[in-house]
């Protein structure tokens, strides 16, 4: 196997190979190098030093790779799935080319999803746009080493199909402190973090006082993130751009989302994300998901299901959300959703 083979290979072997010039190891991570093509000098911290002056995709791969966008969040039932299905289907009504992996491959919310669109669109004939899936299935190896390992090169061996053959690729983390969730955060272009709005999510971002509502420490959670990007940009010189997405927000000015709003503001500035409002609490977000259907597909003829304000309401927070996620390209073509 291909990811097998980039793990084999000497460093200066790696040097000269398109996808592993673009790959850092240290003693835990595949650290992917984005800028490929371009001289990199690495650093000891890391354990090898790669350079690939002459480093270039193979003729039949675009010249240029995908903006990876890692949705990501350590606790479970934030909407990440939901949220990365609205993103990949915004991007294709968009014309882009979208590829999605799913590294909670026990769980696979996202692939069903996908799948669940897929055998939608068959039974019924229709003509909506497909993202190309992956989906990482956790190692039956039973040691641990091993087990990263060999996760690791699969994950390798799927970003290395995707990167090439899309304009974005989606990367659904699962909600644990895992070695796979890691792994996925650090090649992130852009990390969007879901969160409901509520202080027991708020307790994964940063440990606040019960009275005064004072930022008194980042969480482990962000600590986690923050030596991702300081990693990362120690690579390529890249700045991650984490954005936190305010998730389930009640449709009244209740005091609760009023606090939670003003101590994101605190917390943003402090550890470098931006904040933006996502999606409401809306049934219709959830509702479609044994279709595979998003609110963007409900213009389409023949997915029967009847258009109603809340859709509506619900399209043009998708619209907010993309224009928050500020992504290459993506404002001249906003229009589209």
């Amino acid at each position: 196997m291909l990811a097998q083979s980039l793990l084999n290979l000497s460093t200066k072997e790696a040097a000269c190979h398109p996808i592993a010039a673009g790959l850092i190891l240290s003693s835990s991570f595949w650290f992917y190098m984005p800028v490929i093509g371009q001289n990199y000098l690495g650093s000891q911290e890391f354990g090898v030093t790669v350079t690939a002056t002459d480093a270039k995709p193979s003729s039949d791969a675009q010249s240029t790779r995908a903006h990876i966008i890692v949705v990501g969040n350590a606790k479970g039932g934030s909407g990440k799935s939901t949220t990365a299905m609205h993103v990949i289907v915004s991007l294709l009504t968009m014309g882009y080319r979208v590829g999605a992996i799913d590294l909670d491959g026990k769980q696979k919310t996202l692939g069903r999803y996908i799948e669940n669109r897929q055998s939608f669109v068959s039974k019924n004939n229709l003509d909506l746009p497909m993202p190309s899936l992956s989906v990482i299935e956790p190692s039956e190896k039973k040691n641990m080493d091993e087990a990263q390992t060999d996760e690791r090169a699969r994950f390798v061996a799927a970003l290395q199909e995707q990167v090439y053959a899309n304009d974005f690729v989606i990367v659904d983390c699962p909600g644990a402190d895992s070695f796979i969730a890691k792994l996925g955060h650090s090649f992130a272009d852009t990390l969007l973090t879901p969160m409901n709005d509520s202080f027991i999510d708020l307790d994964l971002l940063a440990k606040v006082d019960e009275k005064t509502y004072d930022v008194e420490r980042p969480s482990w959670y962000s600590e986690m993130v923050w030596e991702q990007r300081k990693r990362r940009a120690m690579i390529d010189k890249h700045q991650i751009d984490w954005l936190v997405m305010r998730n389930r927000l009640s449709h009244t000015d209740a005091h609760n989302k009023r606090n939670i709003e003003q101590i994101l503001e605190k917390l943003a500035s402090r550890i470098s994300f931006r904040a933006a409002a996502g999606f409401g609490e809306r049934v219709i977000f959830r509702e479609l998901f044994l279709k595979g259907l998003t609110v963007l597909d409900l213009r389409h003829k023949g997915v029967g299901v009847r258009m109603s304000m809340s859709h509506v309401a619900a399209r043009q927070e998708i619209r907010q959300l993309m224009d928050a996620l500020r992504l290459p390209g993506v404002e001249e073509r906003l229009e589209k959703i």
